[in-house]
């Protein structure tokens, strides 16, 4: 299944709902500052990551943002610039 590489950015106020956003998009990609993530994922793992965070948001207060940066496998990581430190992704192995 195609998966595409996505940049998921979230913006919640209170520090409960913060950390139970942070825990739950743990499960679906990789923690790279503060409150940004990159993610693999197909159009399945989309909808489960909809479907995690929906229900710990306060709608009229947070906001979570999902950038597609196109295929996993292709250009998506050459998109990633960095000022200052240098942005090295990280290994991760998937286990089926």
């Amino acid at each position: 299944m195609a998966r595409n590489r996505f940049l998921v950015s979230y913006d919640v106020t209170d520090d409960k709902r913060r950390t139970r956003v942070h825990r739950a998009l743990r499960d679906f990609g990789d923690w790279l500052q503060y409150s940004l993530f990159r993610c693999d994922l197909s159009p399945r793992e989309i909808t489960a990551l909809r479907a995690a965070v929906h229900p710990l948001l306060k709608h009229s207060e947070d906001q979570v943002l999902l950038v597609d940066l196109g295929p996993a496998d292709g250009e998506g990581l050459e998109r990633v610039d960095a000022i200052g430190r240098p942005y090295v992704p990280t290994a991760r192995a998937r286990i089926v």
